[in-house]
């Protein structure tokens, strides 16, 4: 049969308990299982003597079998194989006297117990490994780790040259000295299932890299299947191998498997790129990784894997960028209305905006689709951008959608674009007597300058625009007068059409007909702009705010409507490295808005230890006082109610603790009653390290309750808003909220995204410990937006000096996006703060680090940059162009940016 790495392990594995647990670890193929990487080598196995063995450590030696005899097990049903061995020869090299002890192995299998007993007759030599115990005052190796070695003197240096054959049998190793050398070096260490052990999955993927090189041995029935050079034992009754290599560096690329390997699976990086890095073939850095020599070869051989998949996704991405250009796109040259747009606005562009809008202008005027990414901070002006591009679009003589993820941050980008569209009027007619006094992208002033320019005599009209959370587009009749309204006060510039999933069915049905008229307009919806039934026939430019709500398959439903792919912006303003941006965004140009408008301020973030308890009571009479003063303040918790098992970021379900001060006697003891009462109920659970769970979150429900007990908030009326809410409880608690009704907000992290009060000058976040921080950040942004003084109170539970409590310090320490993304990376890694889709953990990349490997990223992209301008289609480089075809086929998700 002949073996290559699209060969299932179903077809060379007999043993389907083995297929099937590989199978759940996503190793189904013999490719599958080469890239499926240890995490570690654990240490040599030192070499001892007998005389020397330490009982519990693993040790290796060599010996000679004096006996051996198999006793059949008859209550277990079975056998059992009993060998003697001597280290006499061995132990003379070590200067100490020579000593015998026993091997022990099970099975139930008459064919392993004979195929064992050849390897292990009388006069043998053997190298073994194994950890020794003591039985009846003997020691004893049970299930050791055995390597036969050929009788008579083999090749003077010593070094491995193949599996020797002598008379009928087949040896692993012709020296004693090779042997040692190969049963003592790092054994790699995977990440394992209750299913399978580490041992066995390195025991597979030996078979599979000896099968591939056509160095594997047959052995009858089962056993035959699973055991190539070195076998033992399995718990499942099969049999395995600990594999065939060399005994060191400098004969590995001459031996026998090496070179059969280097046949079976030609290199992908172009030659002058792998001498250039100094790195190894591809086949070598499979051996090396899955059965190296020492931990320098090892880790050689990750890094060339590392680099190779770096090479190859960057491959892809500028392809993909590349093959984008040959789309075609409706080009968007005019700028009068965008212009005219930016002199309405009540206050200056920051040099930024400017940048990325004229960026923006380029790319929208040509004939193929832009793709940008644009990152920015909360508040620093994303909005605009994106109504100047849209109205660039509109301007042209075609249509914008811009999608957002909740229907109440649809809501309000359609009110604040309609009164900065209103606000063009305003400025052609002179009337805007009160522009001076507007604060820079504050939405509340834009609405205000809405409001001025709307007619005098459409009251539902200005209502509209007032409360958006009140007066949705989801109406029908005359109770749609307002949008109606709305639109009209801007025809002519540009209708603004609101789309979402909760308007009635009269409603829906006029938003629909107006963008599928094809009449120039800007679309503002949810989800619905994903529906089949949305249909706009001359849709120039999509927008996407907050991209990481959405997947991959609905944006690209709009990409795909029209015969013509429309230009992409996607918005974002969870913090992204660099160097994160470059690679799971590679195929994008990318713009970042670091400076914040003018006017605001900074938040000043405290991390407050909960059990603090005058520090906490400081905390709310502060907060009591910003409420006092006509502001707003929101607490948040990661849970909804006590009963409910998820949370934002954490599976672990957990307690209330508050330890505040006060003058209320009755409350600390309902505080030390109800926290002993949850943790008495709680179950109790140990960490895998044998440490206590973490303790339970905090919950909205009771934070509410407990909050508005305190004599701090006496008379304060509180609100909740979870994810659980419908849209109209939604709408009203926001507009409650916002009106000062409700000055204080619970909530989930539902409120992370799409709620704009710029009254709102303090936030409380419970267990914030157990938070990432461009999530902490994300939160933080939800207040000073009215340019007000503003606090972040970070209450955490976390242990001094440990991992939590450091984080909140880089949170506590800085406003920077940028450095809070990269420290959120370093802590918590990829697949936590970007999604396993744009971390690789359902990607084709196992081992690239976007953090650590920036370096290696930034070469690999300048380099393969220079190769297809070389060569764009890889005519040249065939298994490059295989790789990077298999890579793009596999990870759509990856290349389109999710």
């Amino acid at each position: 049969m002949s073996i290559t790495l699209n060969t299932t392990m179903s077809s060379i594995m007999t043993n389907k308990r083995r297929v099937g647990a590989l199978k759940s670890l996503g190793v189904v193929t013999v490719g599958d299982a080469l890239t499926y990487y240890p995490f570690r080598v654990a240490d040599p196995v030192p070499l001892r003597a007998l005389r020397e063995a330490r009982i519990g450590e693993r040790m290796a030696f060599s010996a000679s079998v004096r006996g051996m005899r198999v006793v059949p097990m008859n209550v277990r049903r079975g056998y059992r194989l009993e060998a003697v061995v001597d280290d006499g020869d061995f132990a003379v090299s070590r200067h100490i006297a020579g000593a015998a002890a026993r091997l022990v192995f099970f099975s139930y299998k008459k064919q392993y117990v004979d195929w064992l007993s050849m390897r292990l007759r009388s006069g043998a030599i053997v190298v073994i490994a194994g950890e020794p115990s003591e039985f009846n005052g003997q020691l004893q190796f049970t299930h050791p780790e055995i390597m036969t070695v050929a009788p008579g003197s083999g090749p003077a240096d010593g070094e491995y040259s193949g599996v020797v054959q002598m008379s009928a049998l087949k040896y692993d190793a012709d020296t004693v000295e090779a042997g040692l050398r190969r049963i003592s070096r790092p054994r790699p260490v995977y990440h394992a299932s209750s299913r399978i052990s580490s041992e066995h999955i390195h025991e597979s993927i030996v078979q599979c890299i000896e099968l591939l090189a056509g160095t594997g041995q047959d052995l009858p029935g089962d056993a035959a299947t699973e055991a190539p050079q070195t076998m033992k034992p399995m718990e499942d009754g099969g049999i395995s191998g600990a594999g065939t290599a060399p005994a060191d560096a400098e004969s590995r690329s001459g031996n026998a498997v090496a070179v059969g390997l280097a046949r079976a699976i030609p290199d992908v990086l172009p030659e002058s790129v792998r001498e250039s890095n100094h790195l190894l073939h591809r086949a070598e850095a499979f051996l090396a990784i899955h059965d190296p020599l020492s931990t320098a070869d090892f880790k050689r051989a990750i890094g060339t894997m590392r680099y190779e998949e770096a090479f190859v996704s960057q491959t892809a991405l500028l392809q993909s960028r590349s093959n984008v250009r040959k789309d075609a796109a409706l080009p968007c040259a005019g700028v009068a209305l965008r212009d005219r747009f930016i002199e309405s606005l009540p206050f200056p562009l920051t040099g930024g905006q400017r940048e990325v809008i004229d960026d923006i202008g380029v790319d929208m005027a040509r004939e193929y689709p832009m793709q940008r990414l644009l990152q920015g901070e909360v508040g620093s002006g994303k909005t605009v951008v994106a109504v100047a591009a849209m109205l660039q679009a509109a301007g042209s003589g075609h249509q914008a959608v811009l999608v957002a993820p909740t229907q109440v941050l649809a809501e309000q980008h359609h009110a604040t674009i309609s009164a900065m569209l209103c606000a063009i009027d305003s400025v052609e007619t002179g009337d805007d007597p009160s522009r001076d006094a507007l604060s820079p992208n504050d939405p509340a002033d834009l609405i205000k300058a809405a409001e001025s320019a709307a007619d005098d005599g459409d009251a539902k009209g200005r209502a509209a625009v007032k409360h958006p959370v009140k007066h949705s587009g989801a109406r029908s009749g005359k109770q749609d007068g307002a949008a109606h309204a709305q639109s009209d006060a801007n025809t002519r510039h540009v209708p603004v059409i609101l789309l979402t999933g909760g308007m009635k069915l009269a409603a829906r049905r006029r938003a629909l007909a107006l963008a599928a008229s094809g009449d120039p307009c800007i679309i503002v919806a949810t989800h619905a702009a994903f529906s089949k039934t949305f249909q706009a026939p001359n849709l120039a430019l999509v927008v996407i705010d907050e991209q990481h709500r959405f997947g991959v398959e609905q944006r690209e439903s709009l990409r795909t409507k029209n015969d013509v792919v429309p230009h992409l912006l996607v918005m974002t303003a969870t913090p992204i490295p660099r160097t994160a941006a470059m690679t799971w965004f590679g195929d994008l140009d990318i713009s970042w808005l670091t400076e914040l408008p003018g006017g605001r301020k900074p938040i000043r973030t405290f991390v407050v230890p909960e059990n603090d308890g005058r520090m906490m009571g400081s905390m709310f009479a502060h907060i009591r006082g910003r409420i006092d003063a006509g502001e707003r303040a929101y607490v948040v918790c990661p849970r909804i109610d006590a009963d409910d098992e998820s949370d934002g970021d954490d599976d672990t379900s957990g307690a209330l603790q508050i330890g505040v001060y006060d003058d209320s006697d009755a409350y600390r003891r309902e505080s030390a009653a109800a926290a002993a009462n949850t943790a008495a109920s709680a179950p109790s659970q140990e960490d895998g390290d044998g440490a206590p769970s973490r303790p339970p979150l905090h919950s909205v429900a009771e934070i509410e309750r407990r909050l508005s007990s305190l004599p701090q908030f006496r008379g304060v009326r509180f609100a909740t808003l979870t994810g659980r809410d419908d849209d109209a409880t939604k709408q009203q608690v926001m507009a409650d909220f916002a009106d000062g009704a409700t000055p204080v907000l619970v909530a989930t992290t539902v409120i992370e995204v799409g709620v704009d009060v710029p009254q709102a000058s303090c936030i409380v976040i419970f267990d914030a410990d157990r938070y990432g921080l461009s999530q902490l950040h994300q939160l933080r942004g939800r207040v000073g937006r009215g340019g007000t003084d503003s606090w972040a109170f970070l209450i955490s539970r976390a242990e001094d000096g440990g991992p939590a409590q450091q984080r909140l310090q880089v949170i506590q320490g800085t406003l920077d996006g940028a450095q809070i993304a990269q420290a959120d990376l370093e802590f918590r890694g990829a697949g936590d703060v970007l999604g396993d889709a744009q971390s690789g953990g359902k990607s084709g990349l196992k081992l690239l680090r976007v953090v650590k490997d920036a370096k290696i990223i930034a070469d690999a992209r300048e380099r393969a940059g220079r190769l297809l301008a070389d060569d764009p289609d890889l005519s040249g480089e065939v298994e490059l162009a295989g790789a990077v075809l298999d890579f793009t086929r596999g990870n759509e998700t990856f290349l389109t940016s999710s």
